[in-house]
């Protein structure tokens, strides 16, 4: 038997991290067993169906390393319309599903609840397919379903707490649960591998199944997502979206690597490791069954492993969409013909070691591309404190004279102008870095000012001494 798994999102407009953590799983776990991975769009939903969700997902997908061409799909649910409606017919035909017409209004009058659930008053009332008249499945009065899952054991629920479930509404269309059902008999699915969140549904999914006559799927249910408070990670409230985290600056690698260990861990005493051990060393039966916990935090601390791991080279590369505004990055804010492609690669390996996220190389480095830098109010206020002035007057006249203009040079030029006012070269730079990048942190100083240049430089300390007149 060939092992054949699915993810089957919505199109909603966002790709959840949830998800993708599911479609890493599915996709790891058909490789392992010389399987395929499905990709399914549940898109029956008209309002959800557009076709620049259905891309957004199939590009959050290839981010991730689950690339077109190499999964079998995308099939549609609203292709399979026909096969939904057949299904539910058959049910009626052999009296394992009913039709119904009573309103939420009616059992909340009958039972005197309305948390109760139906009471099967229509179950030998005969009904026919009419207008307004839903089709429920007759679940078993008596037995157990068992879910045998390969998370969580084997669940057990009675047959008798599970109400008789509407199936099709009033106008025929399949609700969610036989939908889903018939898409999985329909592709042949062997495992389903899905969020906790679906396992008070899987009781009754699988009752259609037997109902249907085909063996059920092998079930597991990875753990919930949740944020700090332990609630489920909601896109409401929670940042979810895994197109924000790339368009941020995290790496594919650090994000795939972070999910895969929301419920699991390699072995060792280690957390970032190779993509191919993870591969090699996954397992379904390890999955530990309580909420994972999204933290954001420690995402970021892993990316920004990720960064400085990466070949200086590489790391250029990766910068340049938010360096020239390519793509559907922002644009960063300075012309494109202002951008120095060899200035940055001259601060590169300083800034590698600065930032966890791409999207901070901009406020690293622009001081490098602009004509004059972006004053940090706060900042200024800070650095440019009493006899400012006179350092940087005495400052730019050091520069001024220097042979040579190089980093090491520039640290002892202006660390003798501070010791002359009594200053250490802590104190003494803040007024000159502030006045030449526009902030009171950043990359190297002296570094910088070599590469931003003399007069560049000699032109920033004079402005800065004008604006303090």
């Amino acid at each position: 038997m060939t092992v054949r798994v699915r993810f089957a999102p919505s199109p909603t407009g966002m790709f959840h991290v949830g998800g993708a953590r599911s479609a890493l799983q599915n996709w790891i776990y058909a490789k392992q067993q010389g399987g395929v991975f499905v990709l399914r769009i549940e898109d029956t939903d008209a309002a959800r169906n557009k076709p620049e969700w259905t891309e957004g997902i199939l590009s959050a997908l290839d981010w991730i390393g689950i690339e077109r061409g190499s999964y079998e799909g995308p099939h549609f649910q609203s292709q399979y319309a026909g096969e939904h409606r057949a299904a539910a017919a058959r049910l009626h035909e052999s009296g394992r599903a009913y039709y119904c017409d009573c309103t939420r209004e009616a059992v909340q009058a009958r039972t005197g609840s309305q948390y109760q659930g139906y009471d099967g008053f229509c179950r030998d009332r005969g009904l026919e397919p009419g207008e307004g008249r839903a089709l429920r499945f007759r679940t078993p009065d008596e037995g157990e379903t068992v879910v045998v899952d390969l998370i969580r054991g084997e669940p057990t629920f009675e047959n008798k707490l599970i109400e008789d479930f509407v199936i099709a509404r009033g106008d025929g269309s399949p609700v969610f649960l036989l939908a889903n059902v018939v898409d999985d008999m329909t592709m042949g699915i062997t495992h389903v591998i899905r969020a906790e969140e679906h396992l008070p549904n899987t009781p009754k999914q699988q009752l259609l199944w037997d109902a249907l006559g085909v063996k059920p799927p092998v079930w597991a249910h990875v753990p919930v997502v949740v944020n700090e408070k332990r609630q489920k990670l909601s896109k409401r409230r929670d940042k979810v979206a895994l197109e924000a985290y790339r368009d941020e600056g995290y790496l594919a690698a650090a994000m795939r690597n972070y999910l895969m260990l929301l419920g699991w861990a390699p072995s060792g005493d280690r957390e970032i490791v190779p993509w191919s051990v993870i591969e090699e060393e996954f397992r379904l039966a390890e999955v530990n069954p309580s909420p994972a916990f999204f933290d954001e935090k420690k995402l970021r601390a892993f990316n920004g492993e990720y960064i400085r791991a990466l070949p200086v080279e590489e790391f250029v590369e990766v910068c340049r969409p938010w360096l020239t505004g390519t793509g559907t990055i922002a644009p960063p804010p300075w012309q494109p013909e202002e951008f120095d492609a060899d200035a940055f690669a001259a601060v590169a390996p300083l800034a590698q070691t600065r930032i966890a996220v791409l999207s901070e190389i901009v406020p690293n480095v622009d001081f490098l591309f602009l004509a004059s830098p972006l004053i940090d109010e706060a900042a200024w206020a800070k650095a440019m404190k009493e006899g400012s002035a006179e350092l940087l007057d005495a400052a730019t006249a050091a520069f001024e004279a220097l042979e040579s203009w190089d980093a090491e040079t520039l640290k002892s030029t202006l660390e003798a102008v501070g010791a002359e006012r009594g200053l250490k070269l802590g104190k003494a730079q803040a007024p000159v870095r502030v006045a030449v990048t526009g902030r009171t942190v950043g990359l190297p100083l002296f570094e910088s000012l070599e590469v931003l240049g003399r007069e560049r430089t000699l032109s920033r300390l004079r402005a800065a001494r004008v604006r303090l007149v």
